[in-house]
């Protein structure tokens, strides 16, 4: 069994946003491979078979700060093994467009991760890292990440989506060495 977690924060004022590049995914994701969300663990999941592997996906509605919670109850109750959780999430110190898959470390002042990472006690699961750059000088950092994509990166967004979901794919068969090899650019 695999699941993968997409963070992001609930509603429709931070649907768009950059912190929502996770649920962005997740929603890809379930779309291509005919899955239905519903309520359970604090948030909204959906389970199917991909690849002939068992697949629960998760989007935590616990908002981005306590997204642990969500993923807790849910690796618990399914007792799964960091090896087989992926978390996708943004970060602000990959260039925009830019994606890198890890299997362990630290939280790199992501609060989703850090909450995840408290919840779990062990920083030793998948991340898929999605790049959305640094904000201008004159942005704080908060602001940045909870700010719509730009009508200008929305070409760019389209081809990130598409390769994270190439990658997911690739990670759900076990195959993570050629994931770092055809997206880490």
């Amino acid at each position: 069994m695999k699941v993968i977690v997409g963070l992001g924060n609930p509603g429709p004022q931070y649907a768009e946003t950059r912190h929502n590049i996770g649920f962005m995914l997740v929603d890809q994701l379930a779309e291509a491979y005919g899955l239905t969300f519903n309520p359970k663990f604090q948030g909204f999941w959906a389970e199917g078979n991909v690849q002939g592997e068992r697949l629960l996906l998760l989007k935590p509605h616990t908002f981005m700060n306590l997204s642990g919670r969500s993923v807790s109850e849910l690796i618990h109750f399914y007792k799964i093994s960091g090896d087989n959780l992926l978390v996708v999430h943004d970060d602000m110190d990959l260039t925009f467009g830019k994606m890198r898959l890890r299997d362990h470390g630290s939280a790199g002042g992501h609060n989703g991760i850090k909450s995840i990472l408290a919840e779990l006690g062990t920083e030793k699961f998948w991340r898929l890292k999605l790049g959305v750059g640094r904000p201008p000088k004159e942005w704080d950092p908060a602001r940045y990440v909870l700010a719509p994509f730009a009508h200008d990166e929305m070409a760019t967004l389209d081809e990130l989506l598409e390769c994270a979901a190439k990658a997911t794919n690739l990670w759900i068969k076990g195959e993570n060495g050629r994931v770092m090899n055809l997206y880490h650019r």
